[in-house]
């Protein structure tokens, strides 16, 4: 889908004041500064159909199999309307109550058991909705595995749904459309931030809320947790960095969780372990400033390798100066790091004048930024309040940021990637201050995404295996997280 049609949809519900900003209360008594009110659309013929071509272009780029549709009464029963007129798809009604008399069905159409049915949507803050309509359409013995939403306010749906069972593919988020209202200067900074502050701060899922139907969620151990999303699922997420999405798919395709540090000093001992190890990994891990014989030559020579081995190059620069400064260092110098490296790191100590500077050069080239939220050595003061300003930090520039370097999973947004270093099969440390963590404590345990190991694999007498071992192990501990096997 393409990211210009969406920008024009917004605008356009925003013109027909299907977007509005000020004090609203929710059905659930909660004051909201934004809400959305799809109901005009049924005054306006052709913003539905383009509603609804959306809606159906999305299950085609899913290429999801469903047998009929149904949308949740009342404001997605015109889109579903539309949706089954136009590709001559069955559709079913679903009631909200049963008729006293007649046949006294909840499920209105013609269906067998066993069907799949695709849920259409137009807005989910909790998923309770979708998941009211989907134990209807149970009852009636078919299955619900997908559901499109028109807009997904990102507080807790997508989780939510998924810990049932059903996967939601929204063709809005929240901090899109939000994006684009303050690109047309349609809203200001201050209202785009406390609309970012709310969402963030009422997130409707946790493993011990309630479902839809009222029962308990209970945490369930790693190894049976299901509420998690695949990385080539969230790949897919709309908001997601077009940097994160293709290290997620990388993740996916190769079934790897690995990224090395490849700490050397040498630059053809650094091009072989990445020609070697490339098969391995997701991502290579650099640091230019301490190899003896770094050329802008060789720099060339560590990208070409990294797309014959589709992994991605990260140099571990960890920029803490002012903006003006670092957008030099990124830049220019010896090294012009942005011209090979494609994610680099960043301290938040100078504040958000660090990013401003990054993103100047970075974001025109499409490369992101991780920003460390905690650290591995012992001692650090990277913790607590320190940590809490760094997700503040990145997800007021979520349009640079793709994720953090931190111990275990500090956000619930499930677009932002988590890279734990100090990883090693036996947790321990070094006479430095360096911490290590298994990966599975890592991948499973602390939700992390990415494991970084560097002398786990450097020091070993076969790094090839070594490398293998860390992959196998990290994708198992994923594979456990997701609740699955054999992936």
């Amino acid at each position: 889908m393409e990211n210009s049609c969406v920008d024009s949809l917004i605008l356009k519900l925003h013109d027909v004041n299907a977007v509005k900003f000020g004090e609203y209360k929710l059905k659930s008594g909660m004051i909201t500064p934004i809400y959305i009110d799809l109901r005009v659309l049924v005054s306006y013929p052709s913003l539905m159909n383009q509603v609804s071509s959306l809606i159906y272009q999305r299950a085609q780029e899913e290429e999801l199999k469903f047998d009929s549709v149904c949308g949740v009464p009342y404001t997605a029963l015109p889109l579903a309307t539309i949706i089954c007129s136009r590709n001559e798809l069955p559709m079913l009604i679903r009631r909200k109550e049963a008729k006293d008399y007649g046949t006294k069905r909840m499920v209105e159409g013609v269906f067998r058991e066993g069907e799949t049915c695709l849920i259409i949507e137009d807005t989910v803050t909790s998923g309770s909705s979708i998941l009211e309509t989907a134990e209807v359409l149970y009852k009636e013995g078919l299955k619900v595995t997908d559901a499109i939403v028109l807009m997904d306010r990102e507080q807790g749906g997508v989780p939510m749904l998924a810990s049932q069972g059903i996967r939601l593919h929204p063709v809005i988020s929240m901090f899109k459309l939000l994006n684009v209202l303050l690109a047309a200067e349609r809203i200001d900074a201050q209202t785009a931030r406390s609309v970012r502050k709310f969402i963030l701060d009422n997130n409707t899922f946790s493993p011990k809320e309630e479902n839809g139907n009222g029962s308990p969620i209970t945490k369930k151990p790693c190894n049976e947790q299901s509420q998690e999303l695949s990385y080539g699922a969230r790949a897919k997420l709309p908001n997601a960095h077009p940097l994160a999405s293709k290290l997620l798919r990388i993740m996916e395709e190769k079934k790897s969780n690995l990224c090395v540090s490849a700490d050397v000093t040498s630059s053809e001992e650094l091009l072989q372990l990445a020609d070697s190890l490339g098969p391995k990994i997701c991502l290579l891990k650099t640091h230019m400033d301490i190899l003896k014989d770094f050329t802008p030559a060789f720099s060339q020579d560590l990208k070409a390798l990294a797309e014959k081995h589709n992994f991605l190059i990260f140099e571990d620069r960890k920029f803490a100066d002012i903006g003006n400064t670092v957008k030099h260092q990124y830049e220019g110098g010896v090294y012009q790091i942005s011209s090979w490296s494609h994610i680099v790191n960043a301290h938040a100590v100078p504040g958000p004048g660090v990013l401003k500077g990054l993103s100047a050069v970075g974001t025109l080239l499409g490369r992101g930024c991780l920003l460390i939220a905690q650290m591995s050595s012992q001692g650090s003061l990277a913790t607590g309040e320190y940590t809490q300003a760094v997700l503040k930090m990145a997800e007021e520039q979520s349009d640079f940021v793709i994720g953090f370097i931190c111990g275990s999973k500090i956000s619930k947004r499930l677009e932002f990637i988590h890279m734990t270093p100090g990883v090693q099969m036996q947790a321990g440390g070094d006479g430095l201050g360096q911490q290590y963590t298994s990966p599975d404590e890592v991948i499973c345990n602390k939700g992390s995404d990415v494991i970084i190991v560097g002398r786990g694999i450097l020091g070993a007498s076969d790094r090839l295996e070594a490398a293998e071992s860390y992959r196998k192990s990290g994708w198992e501990a994923y594979t456990k997280r997701l609740g699955q096997t054999g992936q």
